[in-house]
């Protein structure tokens, strides 16, 4: 089961049309924006969708309006999230502000979670299961009602042109009454026909472009990921870079500082030790010589008689005194 994908992944790249075709299919709702789904009661219902049973729905409100109500929703999430071993931290401190992206990246999550499950083929009655929860039958409601509203709407158009059936064949029943007019058929536009056929390429183009750069990044992730070099200060900038959610230069800026802030500390430290070392191979021929010569006076002095070491004594004497006149 994917729990924790990384931004690169192929889940974050799926449209919000398709995202939300996939929730009004799987629980029989009617939304129009992502951010409709901020309340958690839809993440609590997708949950339950997967995992049958799993999610006490009669703690779930469908009519959540404020804040802290919608943190109700969260807690059953994050409850579940407990009781089946999901890592995903979810942020509810910007879900329920209702901001478009946020809530899109995370149903984005969703979607791939509910995938990952059996294929997200489950038996399951979203509407059954929405009557337990607080809202759920209005919420149920207002689905079948915006159902019926949009069939009517189809319908209309079938009614009508029935109807102008029935004049045509009137009228094909007199032809007398009628003068007959020649339609001419549409002139093509070629000038229109390249343009789509131009834009077409540029976004076929545009589309294996995106997916080349997209495979390289998702290598780069991989390789930071390896065991030996994950620690180390350029693979820690390089994932700033590629894990930053805000198109924001300091981003870029701060890599580099992490990165010219380990080669300043490797500058400090590496001279320092290299003239420890070298002072004390300096230092110890020199302890050496010292510790020799004085052995060797040592010596000296114990070999000279009583009567050679007075002489010394007088001579070192006179040599510090004036020289007297006799």
């Amino acid at each position: 089961m994917a729990t924790n994908i990384g931004m690169m992944d192929s889940a974050y790249f799926v449209g919000r049309s398709e995202i939300l075709s996939w929730i009004n299919s799987t629980l029989q709702l009617n939304l129009s924006k992502v951010e409709e789904a901020c309340s958690g009661a839809v993440h609590c219902q997708l949950m339950d969708s997967v995992h049958p049973g799993m999610v006490p729905m009669h703690k779930v409100n469908f009519d959540a309006k404020n804040e802290y109500e919608m943190i109700q929703n969260y807690k059953v999430l994050q409850d579940v999230f407990n009781k089946l071993k999901i890592t995903k931290h979810i942020e509810v401190s910007k879900l329920v502000k209702g901001r478009p992206l946020d809530n899109l990246e995370f149903i984005q999550w969703m979607k791939r979670y509910c995938d990952s499950v059996n294929g997200g083929l489950v038996n399951y009655n979203p509407m059954e299961r929405r009557e337990a929860c607080k809202g759920g039958k209005e919420t149920s409601k207002k689905c079948l009602q915006s159902q019926a509203s949009s069939k009517g709407s189809t319908t209309a158009p079938k009614v009508q042109s029935s109807h102008n059936a029935r004049r045509n064949d009137v009228s094909s029943a007199h032809p007398s009454n009628q003068s007959v007019k020649v339609s001419k058929p549409p002139c093509p536009v070629p000038a229109y026909d390249a343009e789509v056929t131009e834009l077409k390429l540029s976004v076929d183009s545009l589309e294996k472009e995106r997916d080349f750069y997209f495979a390289k990044l998702r290598d780069i992730e991989i390789l930071c990921q390896s065991p030996g070099i994950e620690n180390l200060p350029v693979v820690a900038a390089m994932k700033r870079i590629l894990y930053s959610t805000d198109d924001d230069a300091s981003v870029l800026a701060e890599a580099q500082a992490m990165v010219s802030l380990h080669q300043k500390e490797a500058q400090y430290l590496g001279p320092i030790a290299e003239i420890s070392t070298d002072e004390k191979e300096n230092s110890d021929p020199q302890k050496r010589k010292d510790i020799v010569n004085l052995d060797v006076d040592a010596l000296g002095i114990s070999t000279l008689s009583p009567r050679q070491r007075v002489s010394d004594a007088t001579d070192v004497h006179c040599s510090g005194s004036p020289l007297m006149t006799f």
